[in-house]
């Protein structure tokens, strides 16, 4: 009787974990039978977060940040496809074997986790995006899927995106994770082009240049293989890993087909519900739009996602040895002011060096930009954008990587006329980047425009001004109120 009592219990026992299993994978199902819309619609709360959280950092960091733009003797501008140091294997056309090899030079053991995770309090940025895997197809974190990452191929041997993430919820930083899931110069073959093209792909210019794809040295197995072995499963792999990320920032979209689009996208639904994935995992999906790199939106009011305009401290994402044109602190607090007063989200990228240093010039203008954030910051965080963006005499356009290099007469100087507004509930901001000599008028302020103020102050300072809105504006006379030489910010309630 025992041994009898004892199997139906085996059995029952069998049977409630068949029954739990079978009611789990009913509930993946449903999740997973969700539509785009329906996903995108439920994650109202993590988008609210997003247009809070304004700025954060952006880290571009794998083997490229070796030769750092140079292989042998020649500099990206010398070389094919993108100037940007991470392409130096697409630049150089270097064969995948001879590019691995770097994987045995890396042993980044300066980088400090917990001094980069600092910087970014520090200079004011909310949040972190690091590069999981770039282009290269090597992996920054320790992957079960490849050993192609830099636990099992480097004599460094540890974590650096485990490290990050553990510095950053000491410092209270939001995490998220790039992964580039469409090019793989290590193992997706030709990154899914002759695919994309015999499944009736519509042929654009970037289709018809061969863009971004490895047709140098192409990995034997197909895209499809690539896909099902490589990038699924690491994206899986990295979303049970890290735990409560914010966002996934997948790049390069241009070879995925529709329905591969919509499994990576819902690969990240089915994980982290409340995570937020940008526009580039392809074909019209993603949550937050991407306007271009290093690019400024000049019609946003056509956007209708949230979005997030991604820049460089200097011209290049990965470390660049030669590239000293860097942003001024004066810049950076433009590129930051726009890009907020038009409803955006500003990533400004680092490039850490092969030792793991953040180069000091980053460092010192990032740190120059928190302390004027943290004097005028309640004008940036949590704040959107008002019928009028910017008003003033000094017009800049920012339309890609490269663009502020081909303009050799272009610099960063502002009048005092020049502001640039943000506004949450019956209170505006005026941002200026410099201080009047005497009075003031924002012409933008009339009345008519914004209704009767009630109050005007400068962030940070208890010092009373000077104002009175008039048939023409407001009109501000600061004395000698200064608390940052880089600008200032005032308070309207109305």
């Amino acid at each position: 009787m025992k041994h009898i009592f004892k199997t139906t219990s085996i059995l029952l026992l069998i049977l409630v974990v068949v029954s739990c299993k079978q009611q789990s994978k009913k509930n993946n199902e449903k999740k997973s039978a969700l539509t785009y819309e329906e996903m995108n619609a439920a994650k109202a709360v993590a988008k609210e977060a997003f247009n809070d959280a304004k700025y954060g950092m952006f880290i571009h960091w794998g083997l490229y940040s070796i030769p750092g733009g140079i292989w042998k003797g020649k500099k990206m501008e010398e070389l094919k496809g993108p100037k940007v140091a991470e392409w130096i294997q697409f630049g150089a056309r270097i064969p995948r074997a001879e590019y691995a090899a770097l994987a045995n030079q890396f042993n980044p053991t300066k980088f400090d986790a917990d001094a980069v995770a600092k910087l970014a309090k520090d200079a004011g940025m909310k949040y972190i995006v690091i590069t999981s895997k770039h282009h290269d197809g090597f992996a920054m974190y320790n992957s079960k899927v490849s050993e192609y990452d830099i636990v099992d191929a480097t004599p460094y041997g540890k974590d650096v995106v485990e490290q990050l993430y553990k510095a950053c919820k000491k410092y209270d930083i939001d995490f998220g994770l790039y992964y580039s899931h469409n090019i793989d110069w290590k193992d997706a073959n030709d990154c899914g082009l002759s695919e994309y093209i015999a499944a009736g792909g519509e042929m654009h210019d970037r289709v018809k240049r061969k863009a971004g794809v490895n047709t140098w040295d192409p990995s034997p197995n197909t895209f499809t293989e690539y896909l099902d072995n490589k990038a699924y499963p690491q994206v899986k792999e990295i979303l049970t890993k890290f735990p409560d990320l914010t966002t996934l920032w997948y790049d390069y979209p241009h070879y995925v087909t529709p329905e591969q689009s919509m499994k990576f996208y819902q690969i990240a639904y089915d994980l982290q519900p409340n995570m937020l994935v940008n526009s580039r995992v392809g074909n019209g999906l993603g949550d937050f739009d991407i306007p271009g790199d290093n690019k400024i939106p000049q019609d946003h009011l056509a956007i209708t996602k949230p979005w997030q305009t991604v820049g460089t401290t200097n011209n290049s994402w990965g470390y660049n040895s030669y590239d000293n044109d860097w942003k001024s602190v004066k810049e950076l607090l433009f590129w930051l002011t726009e890009i907020v007063s038009k409803g955006g989200n500003y990533m400004l990228n680092i490039g850490p060096k092969s030792t793991g240093e953040v180069p000091v010039e980053s460092v010192n203008n990032l740190l120059e930009v928190g302390k004027f954030l943290a004097v005028n910051g309640e004008a940036i965080y949590n704040t959107r954008k008002w019928k009028v963006t910017h008003e003033g005499p000094t017009k800049i356009e920012m339309n890609g990587t490269h663009d502020r290099a081909k303009k050799a007469d272009l610099t960063f100087e502002f009048t005092p006329q020049d502001f640039w507004f943000t506004q949450k509930e019956n209170t505006l901001y005026a941002i200026a980047l410099a201080y009047p000599k005497k009075t003031v008028i924002i012409k933008s302020l009339t009345a008519e425009q914004l209704g009767n103020i009630k109050s005007v102050s400068v962030l940070g300072s208890n010092t009373k001004i000077d104002w009175k809105q008039t048939a023409e504006g407001l009109e501000v006379n600061l004395g000698t109120t200064v608390e940052n030489p880089n600008g200032y910010a005032l308070k309207i309630t109305y």
